[in-house]
């Protein structure tokens, strides 16, 4: 249920620029057969000491001088993967194999290089 909103929402925001307003979220709510008074949450404070409490949770487990996406795997933590475009099928399970056999590299913390290219969403 979450991946179509979540499809939805970065359409509306990143391939179409459409204003991150409660309009645009009760489109996307709508397409994805959802109730519109889900657009509460958007400017609800009910779940900030959640989120916060989320984050807090990722950041203990990777440091300060990361980002996110962080992604915990057979209890190893890390920022990223970072990937564009993102990968599909196999060229995915591929990536998915690498990231599990570095986590269980005992010592390893990081692979970095400078990104040479904007995202690319799909659709663009």
């Amino acid at each position: 249920m979450l991946l179509p909103l979540d499809t939805a929402l970065g359409t509306r925001f990143h391939l179409e620029h459409a204003p991150i307003e409660r309009a645009t979220v009760e489109a996307a709510l709508a397409d994805c057969e959802l109730p519109a008074d889900l657009a509460e949450a958007m400017t609800s404070t009910d779940y900030d000491t959640l989120l916060q409490a989320s984050h807090e949770d990722g950041i203990q487990r990777v440091g300060l001088e990361v980002g996110t996406p962080i992604i915990s795997v057979n209890g190893a933590s890390f920022f990223g993967p970072v990937v564009t475009p993102m990968p599909k099928g196999e060229a995915a399970a591929r990536l998915w194999d690498g990231v599990v056999l570095v986590t269980g590299t005992d010592g390893f913390f990081e692979l970095k290089r400078t990104r040479d290219r904007r995202p690319e969403f799909a659709g663009q």
